[in-house]
């Protein structure tokens, strides 16, 4: 009986140490996976920090090099804005520069002019004043072809006293002061129409002028544009039997004044010809004159700052 005791109570000691040590196996199994799982989740989370560190390196890069880029371009920019502020400064030193030779070179045109034509009056009229003398005085005695010479003189010298006298305008108007006044186009306009029909009552002209226009200009000049316009309509409409002249503005805004005739006419390939002084589109003999009117006309305009 000892010994079974012995031996039953040997047993159940046994099983609860085996069942201690596989608990105590099973506790710290858990305890390892636990600690496993932690490391891993600690490295998944340095992981994903990792990655993103990566990522807001490289987009802090690709920033960094578009700054870079645009602090490029923006400084190539600048460069080429300097070049050009230079080039432009140069530019306009040298447009100065030319204004004013140009300037000094119209006043010593303008000064030559006036002299030349104001010297050459005094001995055209001798010549001319001479060959009056000597065709009454001698004329009797001089032959045809003689008196046909002498005719071809008088004529030149004529011809060249007329010329002078056109230089001397345009001199005149060039050097003239500019007064600006509120003025009617239109009563000068009659007047210098008026004239004209004194001066070629035969003429059959119908003339259109409007009741008003008022412009900011300088009054004597502005006759000088009517009186040359208008002669010059009045001139080249000499070969119709029914001329018409009218006077229109076309812009009120920018005072567009336009004179129409149904004369002779010209192409419009040569019209700048029109405005430059002794250049004619028609013969002297078909239409008579100097070709200065025009230039006059032009000169008024440009003075006022308009055009033509």
């Amino acid at each position: 009986m000892k010994t079974q005791e012995t031996t039953s109570g040997s047993v159940p000691e046994r099983n609860i140490e085996r069942a201690e040590r596989e608990a105590m196996l099973k506790a710290s199994t858990a305890r390892q996976q636990l600690e496993i799982q932690s490391l891993q989740a600690q490295n998944r989370a340095r992981s994903s920090e990792n990655i993103e560190l990566k990522l807001a390196a490289n987009s802090d890069r690709r920033e960094i090099d578009i700054l870079k880029a645009n602090r490029d371009s923006l400084e190539l920019l600048v460069v080429e804005l300097r070049k050009t502020q230079q080039h432009n400064e140069t530019l306009n030193l040298n447009l100065q520069a030319r204004n004013k030779a140009l300037e000094s070179l119209n006043k010593e045109l303008e000064s030559f002019s006036y002299a030349v034509s104001h010297d050459l009056r005094s001995p055209l009229r001798s010549i001319f004043g001479f060959g009056e003398a000597l065709k009454q005085s001698a004329s009797d005695k001089l032959t045809a072809e003689e008196k046909q010479w002498l005719g071809k003189i008088l004529a030149a010298a004529l011809r060249m006293d007329v010329l002078t006298e056109d230089l001397l305008r345009l001199s005149r108007l060039t050097r003239a002061q500019l007064e600006r006044k509120s003025v009617d186009l239109v009563p000068i306009a009659r007047d210098v129409i008026s004239e004209l029909r004194q001066n070629d009552p035969l003429r059959n002209v119908s003339v259109a002028i409007p009741d008003e226009i008022v412009v900011q200009a300088d009054p004597a000049l502005m006759r000088v544009v009517m009186t040359n316009l208008l002669g010059n309509a009045w001139k080249y409409t000499g070969h119709r039997d029914e001329a018409v002249i009218s006077i229109s503005v076309e812009d009120q805004q920018d005072t567009c004044i336009c004179v129409r005739d149904n004369g002779a006419g010209f192409e419009m390939a040569y019209a700048a010809k029109l405005f430059a002084p002794f250049q004619r589109l028609h013969s002297a003999r078909d239409f008579p004159g100097s070709g200065v009117g025009l230039a006059c006309v032009a000169r008024v305009i440009h003075k006022h700052g308009g055009r033509v």
